[in-house]
C-alpha cells in the first residue's frame, strides 16, 4: 500500500498540490498538515502516517523537503522506515529507496535541503539583526504578567502553583524571580 504524506510550514501555502500529486503516485492513504519542517516535534500527521505503516508498504512524498529539512531527520526518518520494512519514495526528486542509486540520491538532497534551512535561518538573524539595529524589533510581546508572578513570590506562593495557576511554565517563575532579583540589586 502507498501511504502519501504531505506538508507545507504555513496556512497560505497550498497542500492540494501536493495531495493531487500524492494521489496521482497511487497513494491510498494520505496524512497531511501545516506545520514546520524543522523538526519531527509537532508533527503529529508525520507521528501517525509512521504509526500506520505496515511491512510492505511505500511511504511517499512529492519533495525531500516536505519530509524534513535536516539530514538527521530525513536520515532518522528513513531508518525507521526501513527497520519496519517499508521502502520511500520521492516523486518529484525520483528517489526510491529500494536501489542503491536512490539512496545516494537522497542522502545528496537531504544534504541541500538542510543547507537551504541553514541560509533560511542565517538571513532571517541578519535580517532581525538589522532591524533591531534601526529599532524596529521589538520581538514577541510579552504574554506573562511579570508583576502579579513577583507580587505572588513576595506573598510566599511557591512557583509550581504560580505557574499551574497562570498556565506558564516553572522555569519562566524561576526566570522572572532571577531578573527581580537582578532589578532589585541594580536599583
Amino acid at each position: 500500500m502507498k501511504i502519501g504524506y504531505a506538508r507545507v510550514s504555513t496556512g497560505d501555502q497550498d497542500i492540494d498540490l501536493q495531495i493531487d500529486a500524492l494521489k496521482a503516485a497511487g497513494c491510498e492513504k494520505i496524512f497531511a498538515e501545516h506545520v514546520s519542517g524543522s523538526t519531527r516535534a509537532q508533527r503529529a500527521q508525520l507521528a501517525a502516517a509512521m504509526d500506520f505503516i505496515r511491512d510492505g508498504d511505500v511511504l511517499v512524498v512529492t519533495r525531500l523537503d516536505r519530509l524534513a529539512r535536516s539530514i538527521a531527520d530525513i536520515l532518522q526518518i528513513v531508518t525507521e522506515l526501513k527497520a519496519k520494512g517499508v521502502e520511500f519514495i520521492c516523486t518529484e526528486q525520483a528517489i526510491d529507496t529500494t536501489s542503491a542509486t536512490g539512496k545516494l540520491q537522497m542522502h545528496m538532497l537531504a544534504a541541500v535541503a538542510e543547507f537551504e534551512r541553514s541560509i533560511l535561518l542565517e538571513r532571517q538573524r541578519e535580517g532581525i539583526a538589522k532591524a533591531k539595529a534601526a529599532g524596529k524589533f521589538k520581538g514577541r510581546k510579552r504574554s506573562i504578567d511579570r508583576a502579579l508572578v513577583v507580587q505572588r513570590l513576595a506573598n510566599g506562593d511557591r512557583p509550581t502553583a504560580i505557574a499551574r495557576d497562570l498556565g506558564i511554565d516553572r522555569t519562566s517563575v524561576y526566570r522572572i524571580a532571577r531578573e527581580a532579583k537582578a532589578a532589585q540589586r541594580v536599583a
